[in-house]
């Protein structure tokens, strides 16, 4: 028997889908102000679901994310009400994006700059979570940036890796999976996220060898397609994938459990039916759903 904890799986597009709303740039920061509430009634799901680690909606929540959309003086309000809307929810993972935009490790900021940026943001959160975690991390220079920023506050501190579609063994960068191993010593687990599922299975047995808790959340995106690299992009841009349901998904994951990942979840377009089934599948293997 294992112990295994159980992430929640993908805010945004759950709550774009609740929502209704034609998404824009802002995405799921644009759906907490336009719909009160709804990001706490999704939280509340994966919790009925069987998650043990809930992740705020603060993954887009950054000063650069909101230049250009007539928001930028609501940051700190936005981080509050993110924080806000998952209270009570038990334990708390603080969300912190990449810089800029997802999948793009060739617009990261230069070393200092990006520590800064990213201190502003870990400094705000960590109050208020017991972990952070580091999502969607591209390249090793992004792992270092937020590692050295997180790190420094305290908290434990999550680095999940997104890697290449075609190949787990490389981030999105091009880099090897390994060489972020160099940066991450004081990471207290190296997860790897929104990436496909077949993906995420060959990066399992890389970080398999890292010495450190490990785990993965994947997406359910058919690819991350031209027009969602382009300039503030919606996720309209992206397409779900028709062959990866609740138990599909729990295939998968269950796989990664049998390479000996002990954190598990889902992350864009893996809702609370995905968790709900991979919380059933887990024990039903004889395996234990803890708390970290």
């Amino acid at each position: 028997m294992t112990d295994i904890i159980l992430l929640d799986g993908g805010m945004g597009q759950e709550l774009v889908h609740r929502a209704g709303d034609r998404p824009t740039p802002l995405w799921s920061t644009q759906v907490m102000i336009d719909h009160p509430g709804l990001v706490a009634q999704v939280h509340a799901d994966y919790r009925a679901a069987g998650a043990t680690v809930h992740t705020t909606n603060t993954y887009a929540v950054l000063r650069d994310r909101l230049e250009g959309t007539g928001m930028e003086d609501h940051f700190a309000n936005l981080q509050k009400a993110a924080l806000d809307e998952a209270q009570g929810m038990g334990v708390l993972a603080g969300s912190i994006g990449p810089l800029r935009a997802s999948y793009r490790p060739d617009l990261m900021p230069a070393h200092e700059e990006a520590v800064a940026i990213y201190t502003e943001v870990a400094n705000m959160l960590a109050p208020h979570v017991d972990i952070l975690i580091c999502e969607t991390v591209a390249s090793v220079a992004h792992a270092r940036a937020i590692l050295e920023a997180t790190v420094a506050t305290g908290k434990p501190v999550w680095l999940a890796l997104t890697v290449d579609e075609n190949d787990g063994t490389k981030l999105r960068s091009g880099e090897p999976v390994a060489d972020v191993f160099a940066v991450a010593g004081d990471a207290s687990a190296i997860l790897a996220n929104c990436s496909s599922p077949e993906a995420i299975s060959t990066t399992m047995g890389i970080l398999a060898t890292s010495g450190k808790p490990f785990g993965g959340y994947a997406n359910g995106f058919t690819k991350i397609s031209e027009g969602f690299l382009g300039d503030k992009p919606t996720v309209d841009a992206l397409t779900a994938r028709k062959d990866l349901g609740p138990e599909e998904y729990a295939g998968f994951v269950m796989g990664w459990i049998d390479q000996g990942a002990t954190i598990v979840g889902g992350c864009c377009e893996v809702g609370p039916a995905h968790i709900a089934k991979l919380a059933e599948k887990i024990k039903a293997a004889g395996h234990q759903i803890t708390t970290p």
